[in-house]
């Protein structure tokens, strides 16, 4: 399982701890990433998916996953992520067909 944000694409960074004496050592930076279950009102159903704290603040921002989902790059999003927003555009699309009829 890879150390990667499936929303944002935020991953592990590399940096340097730096001692007392100025020693310089590698070191990586992980993200804060947590398993949560997100609910999408376009497909009535529950998603889970391993974000980033960071992620979290951005899908309330937008107006929970749905929103998120449809506003972001298909670049950043994991193929899970992907595919979710796939089967949401599809489901508003027909949602808007039959307003429309």
């Amino acid at each position: 399982m890879s150390r990667r944000c499936e929303l944002t694409a935020k991953g592990a960074q590399v940096g340097h701890s730096v001692s007392h004496s100025n020693i310089k050592t590698k070191r990586r930076f992980l993200p804060n990433l947590v398993n949560v279950t997100f609910i999408s009102d376009a497909l009535g159903r529950s998603v889970r998916l391993r974000v980033s704290a960071n992620a979290l603040k951005s899908v309330d921002h937008r107006g929970g996953l749905d929103g998120f989902l449809l506003k972001a790059k298909d670049a950043e999003l994991s193929p899970k992520a992907i595919e979710i927003k796939r089967q949401i555009e599809k489901k508003k699309l027909t949602s808007e067909m039959a307003a429309q009829a």
